[in-house]
């Protein structure tokens, strides 16, 4: 049987690029399935990113460790059906590049082949700029992320702000001018004082996006749900909610259910009909049944009065 390729994505990471050039900004948000795409996209979005934040955003998990390949790989999938204009990348998820320059191949790939254009990963340092050379030679685009990266929480100290201190901020700055180096075409920065952040994309010819990083980056990321205030909170310093979603789903619903209980849903125009000759039929048919008869007779009678 064979399938149908995704649709290539109209914008490239050159056309980024060019739009950065040009003095414009970015806009990057994650989504998690066709729903979150279609709106993302019709939103204007720049990037979707298929992250590992479907962890604790969409999957109950505290953090993002327990997101599988198996699971990036569903969830990029559904995002890809919906065919989205902008630029579709997928995280690495945790321990899928960590192993080996060939599991970070492989998983890469696995990610190319559902339909992403790029994958993201977490970190500098030595090893994870062999695996991104590595990447970017077997011809897979890479964006690089630094500052606070969740998948190393817990080495970290926790998710609190990244890189204040001189010998930090100077460490943050060479790595991404190597990843850079190796061939990333932008650098998502997370947590870090905004001062940095501006002289990290000062200094870098490549994008770069920011995630609590101050206003100088070159675009801008958040999380789909944070965005539309979907959970209950509470929210990081550096999240804007632009809707409160939670409470007023939960209204909708509420209504939705009293409605209900109090059998005013589903009305005469939520429901479908038999034609009086059918309804006819069926109930003389069970005419020897008096309950059901009763049934049809209040039934009828409605029906005559909706005419």
């Amino acid at each position: 049987m064979s399938h149908k390729a995704p649709t290539q994505s109209k914008k490239t990471w050159i056309d980024l690029q060019t739009t950065v050039d040009q003095g414009g900004k970015l806009v990057m948000v994650t989504a998690y399935d066709a729903t979150m795409a279609h709106i993302a996209d019709a939103a204007g979005a720049d990037i979707i990113l298929v992250g590992d934040s479907v962890g604790n955003a969409c999957l109950g998990f505290e953090n993002t460790l327990p997101v599988t390949m198996e699971m990036m790989r569903h969830h990029l999938e559904a995002v890809v059906r919906a065919r989205p204009n902008a630029y579709l990348m997928a995280d690495l998820p945790f321990l899928s590049y960590h192993l080996s320059v060939e599991d970070a191949l492989k998983n890469a790939g696995l990610l190319v082949r559902a339909g992403a254009q790029a994958v993201k990963l977490e970190g500098g340092g030595a090893n994870k700029i062999q695996i991104v050379r590595a990447l970017i030679d077997a011809g897979i685009p890479v964006m690089g992320h630094l500052g606070l990266t969740p998948q190393s929480f817990h080495s970290i100290g926790g998710y609190k702000v990244q890189a204040k201190e001189e010998a930090q901020a100077i460490r943050l700055l060479e790595e991404a001018e190597q990843l850079e180096n190796a061939g990333c075409f932008s650098v998502l920065l997370e947590c870090i004082p905004k001062e940095l952040a501006a002289f990290v994309t000062e200094v870098l010819n490549i994008f770069t996006i920011g995630i609590g990083a101050g206003p100088d980056c070159s675009g801008q990321v958040l999380v789909f749900h944070d965005i539309l205030g979907l959970n209950p909170g509470p929210y990081p310093k550096f999240v804007k909610n632009y809707m409160d979603g939670f409470n007023k789903m939960v209204i909708a619903l509420s209504q939705w259910s009293s409605d209900v209980k109090n059998d005013l849903f589903p009305g005469e125009q939520e429901s479908y009909k038999l034609s009086d000759v059918v309804f006819e039929k069926l109930a003389a048919r069970l005419s020897g049944a008096s309950q059901l008869v009763s049934k049809s007779k209040s039934t009828m009678s409605k029906r005559k009065h909706s005419k």
